[in-house]
């Protein structure tokens, strides 16, 4: 089967299964209830025969029904969890059809400052992150995000190329894995927050007197209680809770502390404990895959259920949000108890909450680039070498469309050489150069790539395609431009003067210094390629100035001239978006201006 026969008969047999299991639930529901009503009828008749009678019975039916009760919540928890895989399978078709709106995009992640983020098309509308984006939890967005952004040594990229081979090939796992974190509404501010908590020194668990009084104190107030009621002696009401309100004010800032820090975090650590115990019952292979899994545990015990525990302590301790939690602290002090849990807990666990979290997000991540590989079957991984060289075969875009993507071959030195491309305009000179750029990224972090081949050593990528006039800064996107170019040319030089530690740098130019006039932007554009060649940098510059194109001459094979051409068909213009040797010869501005009604003489 194809990728849509496999996500069509998954969305319908998943489909099927929901309505089937929502059906079971609703025939029970009504069996639930008058199990009830006849079960509360049998109990009235044994009570009012005999007392022992009544009371075995009421145990007999307590169990029983809360029993069915348990197993009537699991069947309503697997209804929603098939729907959630039926609409899964239906958004993937929709990916296939280039319809990406049930994913984030990424969008609060974008800067401008990054070396190449903007460029390239990494985040936004549209955007690699939102092809490949399936992270459920804030984490994972936020992990996925610094995989695409922050490359990684060799190393860790040959154990991510590993670990996504591996989960490409699990279609149920992945989807799965998807399906228990889709209702997760976590917040980042609200996992800081816990992680804030677990810094933070414990308060009463270190006070023996405090341990005490939350025993002693309860016992007090309840045998006073009794005494008062029956005694009718009201007169000491007041000063018998006066003990607990003592302790209660003597703790009040602190447990308001703690409670700020984790009351948000109870709902979303069920969530992350049903994400990770769904990786705890996997086995993998994949060397990063197993260690992420080994971490797992503590002491024999899994970091899901240390993970539920928790979540169970913080939902207690919400309580005291309740109207009737004041008579739960002056009887019982419950605040203290469960704050005591909770610094307990901290004590045992809190150097690996923060473990747990990162093995969930990183398998998040990778999850995500196995269902993106998964779609994309034809791609392959890079194989990263020690040669100053780029190699491609049928590199294409990897957000275009496979019946729409025009492929190239590619083969650029990357040490001191430049890639000079000349083209008219909408040619796909910009489209080329995100081509060659995202493809780089994305060997860079692990990740497949869209090309037959794809062989290249280590490299830093920069940018310089899309600069902008910063209003805040007062600045023009000419010296906007030239701030860019500035950070380029040092990261290059900086390369230059540490080559045996840092990766080489490839950069990518499209239109430099098109923010001044023409004779300016020539001898500027020469003058800047001089001193990039002589800076052993290299790279890809797009321009419209053809007259850069004798260079190539002067420079000793440090310069090639490439080209992209459109040529007039029956008064249309034809694009073919090939990549070949030259300088352009065709111009289509005076034939885009006359479609556009502006006169124009022949």
């Amino acid at each position: 089967m194809n990728l849509t026969e496999i996500y069509q008969e998954r969305a319908k047999r998943f489909e099927q299964l929901a309505a089937n299991l929502q059906d079971k639930y609703n025939k029970f529901a009504l069996i639930r209830l008058l199990s009830f009503v006849l079960g509360l009828g049998i109990l009235i008749y044994l009570w009012a025969t005999q007392i022992w009678l009544g009371a075995f019975g009421t145990f007999i039916f307590l169990f029983a029904f809360g029993k069915f009760m348990h197993w009537h919540l699991a069947l309503q928890k697997t209804q929603i969890h098939s729907e959630q895989l039926h609409q899964i399978n239906l958004q993937e078709l929709a990916v296939l059809n280039g319809d990406l709106s049930a994913f984030e995009d990424g969008e609060a992640f974008m800067d401008p400052a990054h070396p190449y983020a903007i460029d390239l098309d990494i985040f936004g509308p549209y955007s690699f992150f939102h092809y490949a984006n399936r992270t459920s939890s804030a984490i994972g967005k936020h992990m996925l995000a610094a995989y695409l952004t922050q490359p990684p040594a060799l190393a860790e990229i040959n154990r991510r190329q590993a670990s996504i081979a591996e989960l490409k090939e699990d279609l149920d796992w992945r989807q799965n894995f998807q399906a228990h974190g889709r209702t997760t509404a976590d917040k980042i501010q609200h996992v800081d927050a816990l992680k804030e908590w677990l810094t933070k020194p414990n308060f009463i668990v270190h006070q023996t007197w405090l341990r005490w009084a939350m025993y002693i104190v309860p016992i007090i107030v309840t045998v006073g209680s009794v005494y008062i009621f029956l005694n009718l002696s009201w007169a000491f009401f007041l000063v018998l809770f006066a003990l607990p309100f003592a302790i209660l004010k003597y703790t009040l800032d602190h447990i308001n502390t703690i409670h700020h820090q984790t009351n948000q975090a109870g709902e979303i650590l069920i969530f992350y404990a049903k994400l990770i115990e769904h990786i705890e019952q996997k086995d993998f292979t994949a060397e990063q895959l197993q260690q992420l899994k080994a971490g797992l545990h503590t002491e024999d015990v899994l970091a899901s259920k240390q993970i539920d525990r928790l979540a169970y302590i913080i939902t207690q301790l919400n309580k005291r949000n309740n109207f009737f939690a004041i008579f739960l602290n002056l009887f019982g002090l419950w605040d203290l108890h469960w704050t005591v849990k909770l610094e307990k807990w901290k004590m045992q666990q809190k150097d690996f909450l923060p473990r747990w979290f990162d093995a969930l997000k990183e398998f998040e991540a990778l999850s995500s680039l196995g269902t993106m590989f998964f779609n994309n079957d034809d791609w392959i991984f890079p194989t990263l070498h020690q040669k100053d060289i780029v190699e491609a075969v049928a590199l294409g875009h990897p957000l275009l469309a496979r019946n729409k993507r025009i492929s190239n071959d590619v083969s650029i030195p990357t040490e001191a050489h430049i890639k000079l491309i000349t083209g008219s305009n909408m040619a796909g000179k910009s489209t080329f150069l995100r081509t060659v750029g995202l493809n780089i990224v994305l060997a860079m972090i692990g990740s497949p790539v869209c090309a037959k081949r794809f062989e290249l050593p280590l490299l830093s990528v920069y940018s310089s395609m899309r600069t902008q006039d910063a209003l805040h800064e007062s600045t023009s996107s000419f010296y906007a431009e030239l701030k860019r170019l500035k950070i380029i040319i040092d990261a290059i030089e900086e390369r230059a003067q540490h080559k045996d530690t840092q990766r080489q740098v490839f950069f990518l130019m499209d239109e430099i210094l098109k923010g001044t006039n023409s004779r300016d932007r020539h001898t500027g554009s020469k003058a800047l390629i001089r001193q990039l060649i002589e800076s052993k940098g290299s790279g890809i510059i797009a321009t419209h100035d053809l007259e850069l194109g004798v260079l190539e001459a002067s420079y000793g094979g440090a310069i090639e001239n490439l080209c992209i051409e459109v040529t007039v068909e029956n008064a249309k213009l034809v694009f073919d978006y090939k990549v070949k040797k030259g300088i352009s010869q065709s111009f289509n501005a005076t034939h885009l201006m006359r479609e556009m009604g502006i006169k124009i003489p022949s």
